[in-house]
């Protein structure tokens, strides 16, 4: 093999043993919340968790719930390729957690809604329920196929495991205990597979810091390779990652992910109390900016250790989302078992999504698709729910083979969230904040919010952004003993760079506005438009005259700041009080309980 770059080795049994106990705990989570809960043959029980889960969990599960092995693998790449601005998200998440807590949370949890979509037809009408439904169940598949497919490719042509193997282990595992298991199982596993991920990051972190001798030059070697490009505040929206990108476009995507998207809401609704649900949403938070530390740090460790012989750029891995598991089998293929872990991290964080996704398809189908319209018992529709699981658990892993086909997993993942959810965020906000909207200003903003972020996405796949934009930061192989040393900087996949085949095809004058639009902004202009022409088109057809229940949209009561609020307001009442207005208990001289 060229270079400095090992020849990487391949698993050995104690590796696969580490990973077989992973699935097999997964596994014997489902069986486990199939025998206790035995008795109770509700679907609410097996969708819902019978209401009656703790903050902390659901806090872990919210948090493993989208953190999968698109994670793990891509996330680490992604700071190698571009620099640690992309840890910038985690400002994100803060806005995200608040919006949901304070506007979305109250609002459906006062409704005590199975499916988020139901809310649809209670503010709106079956239409606009349905729409929501099939664009939900759409959106879930395509991405839940990526979740299986891209770690099953990477880990496959770096540690040798087999693809489909892979691939139709993770699925069937999933499928096997969310559908003996339901809700409870899904929670609980995701709280083991949150432990498993961060292990399988820790044991990367740690190997390499004591490869390279200490955090020091780790931290060294990326300011002098210009990884640490953490304050961009160029406000171009054409440019890929910089602060407002990443702070205003991702609050955009992780809202529609925590607000309104049936994978998540359903976890903090399984909350026994509306504050256990917001606490919830509150640990959650840390979570995700350990998990994402985590992340950023390991794609630091990444690229010190490959600073001089880039393994992409000679060819030992074909894509990036690769070099997590090469890093890991040369580094730790040394230590029996820890490869594994790192594996079973990965295959972690995909059973944690895809559980979440089938679950929440389940829960979408039986509520909005069979409930109206066929009359079962309680009894029959929780089988139909079992039976589903097995349906979308099938259905998911068939989709695996079309995620080859996206490109970056990250940025797949990430633009599949935009095109579909930005329009659905859209839609739900114009119900919850605007008492005026009606059902023709709802079905019209969802489709044109949806046609202006599919033209944008579709656009942006068919002409890609230049480098300019994107900006991928160097990579070299002159550390690699070749005859001819040299130092390469390589367009990441899917840019063009000027004078390259693909700049001379014909680009028309979008090619380089338009659609070379930051793929972070997808998600807001889906929702704008959706919010602006469902605004217009609810006042032009007298959506004034409209008497919607207040139960259905946010009312002041609903949120922290009022209660804030009016805790200091009777304070400042109390304080300035006249003496003689006083009673006897405010005085202090009488116990007023």
């Amino acid at each position: 093999m060229p270079g400095d770059l090992p020849a990487v080795g391949s698993f050995v049994a104690a590796d696969y043993v580490v990973f077989a106990l992973m699935l097999l705990v997964s596994a014997a989570v489902g069986v486990y919340y199939a025998w206790v809960d035995r008795s109770q043959g509700s679907t609410g029980d097996f969708l819902m968790g019978g209401r009656s889960l703790t903050a902390v969990p659901v806090s872990l599960s919210l948090t493993a719930g989208f953190m999968s092995a698109i994670t793990v693998l891509a996330s680490p790449a992604e700071v190698y390729r571009y620099g640690a601005v992309f840890g910038l998200v985690g400002l994100s998440y803060i806005f995200t957690v608040v919006v949901t807590s304070e506007i979305f949370l109250p609002v459906f949890y006062r409704l005590a809604i199975t499916s988020t979509y139901e809310y649809l037809e209670l503010r709106f009408n079956r239409a606009t329920r349905l729409m929501g439904t099939v664009l939900f169940i759409v959106q879930t598949v395509l991405y839940t196929g990526i979740v299986i497919y891209a770690p099953a490719l990477a880990l496959n042509q770096v540690t040798g495991m087999d693809l489909w193997g892979a691939v139709v282990s993770t699925g069937i595992v999933c499928t096997f205990y969310c559908t003996l298991g339901g809700l409870k199982a899904v929670v609980w596993t995701d709280v083991f597979q949150v432990g498993v991920m961060l292990a399988g990051f820790m044991a990367v972190i740690i190997r390499s810091v004591l490869l390279q001798g200490g955090i020091g030059p780790i931290i060294q070697h990326s300011q002098q390779g210009g990884r640490l490009n953490l304050w961009d505040f160029d406000m171009n929206p054409l440019r890929r990652h910089t602060f407002w990108t990443l702070t205003v476009g991702g609050t955009f995507v992780w809202v529609s992910v925590y607000g309104i998207n049936q994978a998540q809401v359903q976890r903090y609704l399984s909350c026994k109390t509306i504050t256990h649900a917001r606490m919830a949403l509150y640990l959650n938070l840390i979570g995700l900016w350990v998990v994402l530390v985590c992340s950023v740090i390991s794609g630091l460790c990444l690229y010190s250790v490959y600073k001089s012989c880039d393994p992409w750029t000679t060819g030992q891995v074909t894509a990036l989302d690769q070099l997590m598991p090469y890093l890991v089998m040369d580094i730790l293929r040394s230590y029996p078992g820890v490869p594994g872990l790192f594996v079973a991290a990965a295959y972690s964080g995909s059973l944690s999504t895809v559980s979440s996704s089938i679950n929440a398809l389940t829960a979408v189908t039986v509520e909005d698709l069979i409930r109206p319209h066929i009359d079962l018992s309680e009894k029959h529709l929780s089988w139909a729910s079992k039976g589903l699981s097995l349906l979308y658990g099938a259905l998911c892993i068939a989709m695996a083979a079309i995620a080859s086909l996206m490109g970056g997993v990250l940025q797949a993942a990430i633009t599949i969230f935009g095109i579909i959810g930005g329009p659905l965020l859209g839609l739900f906000t114009l119900g919850i904040l605007f008492p005026f909207a009606n059902s023709k200003g709802a079905v019209l903003g969802l489709l044109s919010g949806l046609v202006v972020a599919l033209w944008v996405g579709i656009g942006a796949q068919i002409y890609p952004p230049p480098a300019a934009m994107s900006r991928p930061l160097d990579l070299s192989t002159a550390g690699c003993n070749f005859s001819t040393e040299s130092t390469t900087l390589l367009p990441p996949h899917g840019t063009v760079t000027p004078g390259s085949p693909e700049s001379s095809v014909f680009r028309p004058v979008l090619a380089d506005s338009w659609y070379s639009v930051s793929y972070m902004y997808f998600s807001p202009i889906g929702t704008l438009t959706a919010l602006t022409v469902g605004v217009v088109v609810s006042l032009l057809s007298g959506g004034w005259k409209v008497n919607v229940d207040s139960r259905l949209t946010l009312m002041k009561e609903d949120t922290t700041c009022y209660h804030i609020f009016r805790f200091f307001k009777e304070k400042v009442t109390l304080h300035h009080r006249p003496l003689a207005a006083m009673t006897p208990c405010q005085w202090g001289f009488q116990n007023c309980i």
